[in-house]
This record gives structure tokens, C-alpha cells and sequence, in this order.
């Protein structure tokens, strides 16, 4: 991933931020059996998000009482929220808003010990509880992290203080409920569906809870179960290039991740595919003509038989500093090669708006409007 790549371990999927640093300047059935049905009056919250040069999306959040601000990445990849504490003296807690304790006059200490691991670096602290606004939406003695030390380059330079997950239950620390969680148990939303809008301009981009809106894509929703309701995973039929497979030859699974700015799977497909695109390697990144972003043909995802045709313009990055233009495939870290599992990241979210639905444990795709 380019910035960020928060799938939590056993997961590997981060770029290292020499990408932050260059942008910087520095470097079927199942589906007639479950229809989606809008319900009247639902309760849905459209929150924005901002897009940072198009490697991460990012939204505010208050925690406490009077409310102190955070910017966190809305991650499908994990499922804990976490910001900086001031009791942090990591270069990424100093560099970073830091959340205040003694200044809520809501927040509890349950006094327990947490440490979660992402591949892109490692964060311990302890547990609080407090209230926790996302928008409009407010969840009531929410448990969350408080980071009292940050490694890795990723939390050091992110435009982000922390992250807020929307995984499944499963992926969160032991004895805790998600805020998505505490969100429908609050009555905060009327139904347990979530949805993303991410935008290729600066602003406009959101993360919509409770329900969908209609103005954010084109078409019908297609739906997708899911394969294991623990990541956000599905089947994936194929991926082809001028209708040649290149990639998931016999079917695979992929888990559909707004943590992830890149494409990540095995090595031995995404060789292949900077192979057919003639990609150069330059400093564990690859480098391609920039005219190839006219001429080579859109890659082909096809998931539960219907095609997703991700453009060339979309899977290959121009770099507005210094005009070059770059593969957004990445290869997948050495845990999951063998399985033969992608991550469909930002790059491929960018092309569909997406609906995550833990009522029916499934994801619905259109294109995005």
C-alpha cells in the first residue's frame, strides 16, 4: 500500500512511505433470496471524508467530553479504534493530536493493557472508555486505544492520528465491541450496513452509515456473500487482461479493504501483470510510461461472474510532482503468497461504490457515480 495497509497480523500489506514522502515533495440465487429493500426513515449518517493525494481517505471523529478531535482512516481492514495518548512520546504521537483524559469528563479506565500489529508497524497502550462521535452518531462508553508507544513510518508521516475499524467483530481485541457494534446496539442507525464513496478529487469522498445512497452510484447493486465473515472477504472468479487470464487462475479470495491504497496479491501474478505492462523497478516501486495510461486495456475482476473492469488510468498513478507514473499493483507479503489471496484496495474502491452489509454478510458493488 502506498500510505497506509492496516490489515491487522496475520495480514502483510503495507507499502513503506517513501510514497508519502515522494507526494510530499521529499521523496445469483443468493441474491433473488436477498434483495436489498430500502427501508423508509432510515437513520443514515453520510459522513466526509478527505481524500490525501489519492493514498488515503480520512474522516473526523471526537472522542470525550467537551469532544477533542482526531483524524482517523475508517479501515474495513481492522476492527479497533485507536488514537495517540498524551502519555505517548513516539515521534508519531508528537508529530500527532493526542487524546487528553484527564480533560473528559466522561472517560473511564478499565486499567488493561492492549498492543495491536498491522504490517506497516506496531501500536501498544492501554483501554478507555468514553464517548465517541462519528458526524452525528455518538456511541456511549465506546472502548478505544490509547496509544503509549507507535513504530513505523506509516504512523510517523500519516495525515492521519489513528484508525477507527470496521471489520468484523472477530478481528478485535479480545472482550470488546466494535463501534460499528455500539452503533446498531444504540439505535444510532436503523440497519447494520455501512457503504463507501471515495472520490478521486480532494473532497467528496464519504463513508455513509445505516444505509445507501442512490446519488453515489450508477446502476443496480450487485451482490457478493461472503466467503468468511472475518475480513471482509469474498470469491474471486478471475482477473484478465485483453481477456486473457493474468491472475487467479483457478479462482481465489479476495478481501475488499478501504486500509489498502494499492492492488496487493501474490508475486508470481503481479510480476506477470508488470511484465504485460512493461513496468521498470525503481526503489521496490514501478515505474511506466505515461502514455500507457491511454492505450493499455482496462483490467478485468470478475467476482460472482459479473465483470469490474478497473481503467488504466486507474491502476496506473501519475505522480503530479514529478510527472512519472507508477504501477498501483503491489505484491502481497510473504503470509498469505501461498494462498493466493488479493486485496482489492482503494484503487479498485475509487472505480465502485461499495456496500459493506453485516446483516446479510455481504459486500454490494455498482459503479460509482
Amino acid at each position: 500500500m502506498a500510505l497506509l495497509g492496516f490489515v491487522q497480523i496475520p495480514l502483510t500489506k503495507v507499502k513503506s512511505v517513501r510514497e508519502s514522502l515522494r507526494e510530499k515533495g521529499l521523496l445469483k440465487n443468493f441474491l433473488k433470496e436477498h434483495p436489498y429493500k430500502m427501508i423508509q426513515n432510515q437513520k443514515i449518517a453520510c459522513h466526509p471524508l478527505r481524500n490525501y493525494l489519492d493514498m488515503a481517505y480520512v474522516g473526523n471523529i471526537t472522542i470525550g467530553t467537551p469532544p477533542q478531535q482526531f483524524s482517523v482512516v475508517f479501515d474495513t481492514g481492522s476492527a479497533d479504534l485507536w488514537v495517540p495518548s498524551v502519555y505517548c512520546k513516539s515521534k508519531a504521537c508528537v508529530t500527532h493530536r493526542s487524546f487528553k483524559p484527564a480533560r473528559s469528563s466522561t472517560f473511564r479506565l478499565p486499567g488493561k493493557n492492549f498492543e495491536l500489529e498491522y504490517g506497516s508497524g506496531k501500536i501498544s497502550g492501554f483501554l478507555g472508555y468514553d464517548t465517541v462521535r462519528i458526524g452525528r452518531l455518538r456511541t456511549m462508553n465506546q472502548v478505544f486505544g490509547l496509544s503509549q508507544l507507535e513504530t513505523g513510518e506509516a504512523f510517523e508521516h500519516g495525515v492521519f492520528d489513528g484508525l477507527l475499524g470496521l471489520g468484523f467483530p472477530s478481528l478485535a481485541l479480545k472482550g470488546t465491541t466494535p463501534i460499528f457494534d455500539n452503533l446498531k446496539k444504540q439505535g444510532q442507525i436503523s440497519e447494520p450496513v455501512f457503504a463507501f464513496y471515495l472520490s478521486t478529487k480532494e473532497e467528496g469522498s464519504a463513508v455513509i452509515f445505516g444505509g445507501v445512497k442512490k446519488c453515489c452510484y450508477k446502476g443496480e447493486l450487485k451482490w457478493v456473500p461472503l466467503t468468511k465473515p472475518h475480513y471482509w472477504q469474498i470469491a474471486l472468479d478471475r482477473i484478465t487482461w485483453r481477456g486473457h487470464i493474468i491472475g487467479c487462475l483457478r479462482g481465489c479470495q479476495a478481501i475488499v479493504d478501504t486500509g489498502t491504497t494499492y492492488l496487493l496479491g501474490p508475486y508470481a501474478e503481479v510480476d506477470k501483470i508488470h511484465s504485460l505492462m512493461n513496468a521498470v523497478p525503481l526503489q521496490e516501486e514501478y515505474l511506466v510510461q505515461c502514455n500507457a495510461r491511454d492505450t493499455y486495456p482496462d483490467i478485468v475482476f470478475t467476482i460472482n461472474n459479473v465483470d469490474y473492469p478497473v481503467p488504466a488510468r486507474t491502476y496506473i498513478r501519475k505522480d503530479a510532482n514529478n510527472n512519472l507514473c507508477y504501477s498501483t499493483f503491489e505484491v502481497m507479503g510473504d503470509t498469505l503468497t501461498e494462498s493466493q489471496t488479493w486485496i482489492l484496495g482503494d484503487v479498485f474502491l475509487k472505480v465502485y461504490f461499495t456496500v459493506f452489509d453485516r446483516g446479510q454478510n455481504r459486500i454490494g458493488l455498482a459503479r460509482a457515480a
